[in-house]
């Protein structure tokens, strides 16, 4: 790939880490009121929180995180992009936390290992595809 810095991957990386922790918050708040207040199902109140919180996630994402790309794509393009990973990623976060949870793994433990899974195909997909730049990335 031309112009690829792993220091800028990096540094980009982190910020979609960052602006995450925001939305992770927001999914652990919802997960812990379903479960705790609620009485759902973990893998439901997960899923309900990975759902919600994704719509933060979008827009800390859009404007913090992607910005040099986000010149070169329209909020039409990358908001249905970003909704097939968000998806494909509710679809894991779902699957992970119902399998843990079921063979015995406590909601919590079971979140935190099912949003490191998810960090990496988030980042990976909207990387790749959501916020792609058609030009090389900088160093800086």
């Amino acid at each position: 790939m031309r112009g690829f810095s792993l220091a800028a991957v990096a540094r980009q990386f982190g910020a979609f880490a960052s602006v995450g922790a925001v939305a992770t918050l927001l999914q652990y708040a919802i997960l812990w009121l379903g479960v705790e207040a609620l009485g759902w199902r973990a893998a439901v109140a997960s899923g309900v929180g990975y759902a919600v919180s994704s719509l933060l996630n979008y827009a800390l994402n859009y404007r913090f995180t992607f910005q040099a790309q986000r010149e070169q794509t329209t909020h039409r393009s990358a908001l249905l992009k970003f909704y097939v990973i968000a998806g494909i990623g509710l679809l894991l976060n779902t699957a992970l936390m119902a399998g843990f949870t079921h063979w015995g793994l406590h909601y919590w433990p079971a979140q935190l290992l099912t949003t490191a899974l998810c960090l990496v195909w988030n980042f990976i997909g909207n990387r790749c595809w959501t916020f792609r730049a058609t030009s090389s990335v900088s160093s800086d």
